[in-house]
């Protein structure tokens, strides 16, 4: 077989570095965004933050050609001019001074300059061993309570058997189940009532026990529902619960409120919740009766070019080496990242025009809205509309949502139209919330009634829509 050369020309697509890193910020959150400008920041010397003032407004930028001494602080000492005497000092250079030299300024108020830190809020554990270094019980039995406390959830239920604990332990110990059972009755009488439960139903009735029998007259028989029929009252089977216990519905009603107010998670309180702030990328206002999308400028990063490092670059563009680099790859950053906040602009302007009745009547005026509507009308490729509505925010007058909130699946009409699916979800939390609590109303009545409005929806499409609003089944909506 004969060799040979061949010339061929072909056209493909190639991701520049440039090209790259703007679709890499584009898909970022703004506090993903912010992580990744701050490892540009500390790698890239020609890059830096644009600080503002009080008022939000930039300072002047420095020409790098200035002197240093033309950039210092007013009373900073030059070398023109000698050093400032104890008398013409500004008074707040002595603030080590005041306060019989505590080390800390204080204002006029006497409040101290330090930031206000939140105290960190007590757990459970730390609440009950509290409680029980004040409780007179032999050391034996106070360290038996202590591993009980160590052994409980974070609901404060105890799910482990006392005889399994009791085998986990060294013989030599001595300690058996009758042991522990002594030690988790002392663990039930601690704060809050309820905690050492085994099961939802013991503790409800611990703290059922706990009331005063007095002044609760529905006390004894919503004891008897707990101990005997808590899954009849689960189920909302009153009828059967009226006849296995012989109440009228008066009292029934009396011991179904008193449970009712009962903590089925009395370690709940003491959970640690972490709060997550959003902010949002994009605020929606109302302007001459126009819904207009502008930028929040709290979200965006101000940023620009080192004007002393790129001077100096400039007169020595001969012995420039690295930074020449990095001064492109800054100017590539500050490019791709203002690029990445006018497509977050544009899209969800787009979004705002398209969904201006939802702004004005709310979810149930919520239209049909694909991806591909928003692309074609922009002139961008769809996966770039994915990623600019993934993890970015709007702040609305009617709340905060993710743009993903504003594109949904529709439902046909019987005129022919499109419903969308978060305008059902809406129609289906009004007609719930509207219905009699004595008779609800089931998926394929609520089918029904929206056909009528003609909203042709399955029963098994109303099913899948409630259970993501998470609202339970008509039969678990059931009240006396």
């Amino acid at each position: 077989m004969k060799q040979t050369l061949q010339l061929k020309l072909s056209q493909h697509l190639t991701l520049t570095p440039q090209l790259q890193q703007s679709i890499r910020l584009l898909q970022l959150s703004t506090l993903e965004l912010n992580q990744e400008l701050e490892r540009f920041l500390a790698e890239n010397p020609l890059l830096e933050r644009e600080e503002t003032d009080d008022d939000g407004d930039a300072p002047p930028r420095i020409n790098g050609s200035q002197h240093l001494a033309e950039a210092a602080p007013e009373h900073a000492p030059t070398p023109e001019s000698p050093p400032a005497s104890d008398d013409e000092r500004p008074a707040d250079t002595d603030w080590y001074l005041e306060g019989g030299g505590s080390g800390g300024a204080r204002d006029e108020g006497g409040e101290s300059d330090y930031p206000q830190l939140a105290a960190e809020s007590p757990t459970l554990r730390d609440h009950l061993l509290q409680q029980l270094s004040l409780t007179p019980l032999p050391d034996r039995d106070r360290r038996l309570v202590a591993m009980l406390v160590d052994a409980l959830d974070e609901d404060g239920y105890l799910s482990q058997p006392l005889d399994e604990i009791a085998a986990m332990l060294p013989p030599e110990l001595g300690v058996d189940a009758e042991d522990l059972s002594i030690a988790l009755r002392h663990l039930q009488n601690l704060d809050p009532t309820g905690v050492g439960a085994r099961s939802p139903a013991e503790c409800l009735e611990l703290q059922l026990a706990a009331l005063p029998e007095a002044t609760t007259p529905a006390r004894e028989l919503a004891l008897r529902i707990v101990r005997e029929h808590l899954t009849l009252l689960a189920a909302r089977d009153y009828a059967k619960l009226k006849k296995l216990t012989g109440c009228d519905e008066a009292s029934l009603r009396a011991a179904h409120k008193l449970i009712q107010t009962l903590n089925p998670r009395p370690g709940a309180e003491f959970a640690q919740i972490e709060t997550r702030y959003v902010i949002p990328d994009v605020v929606v206002r109302k302007v001459k009766n126009v819904w207009v999308a502008s930028l929040n400028p709290d979200a965006m990063p101000r940023l620009r070019i080192n004007r002393i490092y790129a001077d100096i670059l400039q007169q020595n563009r001969a012995s420039a080496g690295q930074m020449s680099s990095q001064l492109q790859e800054a100017r590539w950053l500050i490019k791709n990242v203002q690029q990445r906040f006018d497509t977050i602009q544009r899209v969800s302007q787009a979004i705002v025009d398209r969904q201006r009745h939802f702004f004005d009547h709310g979810e149930v005026a919520m239209r049909p809205l694909v991806l591909r509507e928003i692309a074609d009308a922009l002139g961008l490729h769809e996966s770039t509309v994915s990623r600019v509505t993934t993890q970015k925010f709007m702040a609305t007058p009617r709340g905060i949502f993710e743009l993903k909130y504003f594109f949904g699946s529709h439902v046909a009409t019987d005129t022919g139209g499109a419903c969308s699916a978060t305008a059902i979800r809406a129609l289906i939390k009004q007609l719930v919330a509207a219905e009699d609590a004595k008779k609800p109303l089931s998926d394929s009545k609520i089918s029904q009634i929206l056909g009528q409005q003609g909203i042709v929806v399955a029963r098994r499409t109303i099913a899948k829509y409630r259970e993501a609003l998470h609202i339970p089944p008509g039969n678990l909506r059931k009240s006396l």
